[in-house]
């Protein structure tokens, strides 16, 4: 090859490699415009999409939906409802123990559910689109010790879809003590931002008593 032709050839060879490269970028834009703080699929989420962003949601009374009031039976087999939460404020996570993000943030929710239990705020979680020894297992892993309701279906995480809804998992709803949703976390949670949220919401009055300190 002459070295005219060499030249030719290594020019080639760059423009090449920067249209490739500026291809993936365009891609990967695409692919974040596109998904929004949904996650794609890894070998650890078995097929399942997850949430890899996170967004913080904080209502003020007089703006917040009405939790939805829904049963069901829990990963371990008992009777549940949201209703008999009235009076509390309750933290609501949607979980799933094929999913990576609520691994993740599984720790800081013992550790705030052990840590509010004595000012009367509960915890519940949503499971979803599990199977109850995949679900029972990430529990005992994680020291989870309140109750999940099992949604293999996405019946319950459905019955959301017109108030506020989670969107993906993992996510968390903070529900006042007259039944509404006064704060939303679409993503991981953690200890310290959920410990703020929940500090504050207990502090409010509820939807119910007319209005609340923003």
């Amino acid at each position: 090859m002459s070295r005219q032709s060499y030249a030719s050839h290594r020019r080639l060879i760059r423009r090449c490699a920067g249209g490739v490269a500026a291809a993936a970028t365009v891609a990967l834009a695409l692919a974040g415009c596109g998904g929004g703080a949904i996650g794609q699929s890894t070998p650890l989420s078995s097929g399942q999409n997850f949430v890899s962003g996170s967004g913080v949601n904080l209502y003020r009374a007089g703006a917040r939906a009405k939790a939805p009031n829904i049963t069901g039976k829990s990963v371990t087999g008992q009777h549940l409802s949201l209703a008999s939460y009235r009076g509390s404020v309750v933290v609501l996570n949607f979980w799933g123990s094929w999913c990576a993000p609520c691994r993740a943030e599984a720790p800081g929710l013992s550790a705030l559910s052990s840590r509010f239990q004595s000012q009367g705020v509960r915890f519940l979680g949503i499971d979803i689109r599990d199977d109850p020894t995949g679900a029972e297992a990430f529990m005992h892993t994680f020291h989870i010790t309140y109750p999940s309701l099992s949604d293999p279906g996405d019946n319950i995480a459905l019955a959301f879809r017109s108030t506020v809804p989670p969107a993906a998992i993992p996510s968390t709803l903070i529900i006042d003590r007259s039944g509404h949703i006064a704060a939303r976390v679409i993503g991981s949670t953690t200890f310290n931002g959920l410990k703020a949220l929940i500090t504050k919401v207990s502090a409010q009055r509820s939807e119910a008593a007319g209005g609340a300190a923003r």
